[in-house]
């Protein structure tokens, strides 16, 4: 959607609960809790009723979202305080580091979701495409839920970093011997690549009933080879965030795990580097902001 100015971005929040309403039953001041991607949904629509608040036709973001309650727009996280009803807050397992679980909220989620709808699990083969910011907590996902681990990117340098995250193999996708070696055999491949690619390659991997799920955002449309998901009854998706009880499962998953994000805390007085850092693709694997830095000089 356009951008509303002024915005105040950022929807991957945490931090501890400092005021509650009366109506408020599920928090208390001094909580740690989080919020998403999300802020309200109507709670009456088919997709809320069966907890994929994300799907809902009028759910509201938590910035840049019409405000359906004080008007104008919602603001985000990129400030001191927030104030979101509670049904979209969430409790943060006390064991994890804040910093690392903010990008739960989103990457996390993001990435969580297709591996449970898709039934990721101990005695599958799952491959990872791309090993960035969505793709690093692939990994981590995939390695907790049992399941053998491919890391397929076009960067030999990543290798030593996607075993350490937890892949068994990493295959760099521009060999084609490499990529044959693994041709009909994943059962789920979750593609976290934004940039233009041959999707094509990726679904030639999958096994009989294979799935490959999108959760990256090419700027280009994606040009799928019919036959390539016919004669295996191969099937293409793609997914977006999750609801809300999804994503207490997943922060709890996370802490069952001691799962969270590689993350590189800067200032807010630092933003503007960091997005220029972004681009090079500069950062292992987030940039969390320490809002704190809001007060100083």
């Amino acid at each position: 959607m356009p951008t509303v100015y002024p915005i105040v971005p950022g929807h991957e929040i945490v931090g501890r609960v400092t005021k509650v309403g009366s109506s408020v039953a599920k928090f208390k001041a001094g909580d740690l809790a989080a919020v998403g991607c999300l802020v309200d949904s109507d709670g009456t629509c088919p997709e809320c009723r069966a907890g994929f608040e994300n799907f809902c036709p009028n759910l509201t973001l938590t910035f840049n979202s019409p405000d359906k309650h004080l008007g104008g727009v919602t603001y985000g996280g990129y400030s001191d305080s927030i104030v979101v009803d509670q049904r979209f807050v969430l409790r943060v397992p006390a064991n994890l580091n804040l910093s690392g679980t903010a990008p739960l909220l989103c990457a996390g989620i993001t990435t969580y979701s297709p591996m449970r709808r898709w039934g990721v699990a101990a005695g599958k083969k799952v491959g990872v495409v791309g090993l960035g910011g969505l793709g690093h907590m692939a990994v981590k996902f995939a390695r907790a839920f049992g399941a053998h681990v491919v890391v397929f990117t076009t960067s030999p340098n990543k290798k030593e970093d996607a075993l350490r995250l937890g892949a068994h193999e990493v295959v760099v996708s521009r060999n084609a011997d490499e990529m044959q070696k693994h041709a009909e055999s994943l059962d789920f491949i979750l593609d976290a690549v934004s940039a233009d690619h041959d999707i094509n390659a990726y679904i030639n991997l999958l096994r009989r009933d294979g799935n490959i799920t999108i959760v990256g955002a090419p700027a280009k449309p994606l040009g799928v080879h019919a036959f390539s998901l016919i004669m295996r009854r191969r099937s293409f998706s793609g997914s977006n965030i999750g609801g809300i009880a999804e994503t207490q499962e997943m922060l709890d998953f996370c802490g069952q795990h001691n799962i969270t994000s590689d993350v590189e805390v800067i200032p807010i007085q630092k933003v503007n580097e960091a997005y220029e850092r972004l681009l090079k693709s500069d950062v292992k694997y987030r940039f969390s902001i320490d809002m704190a830095s809001l007060k100083s000089e």
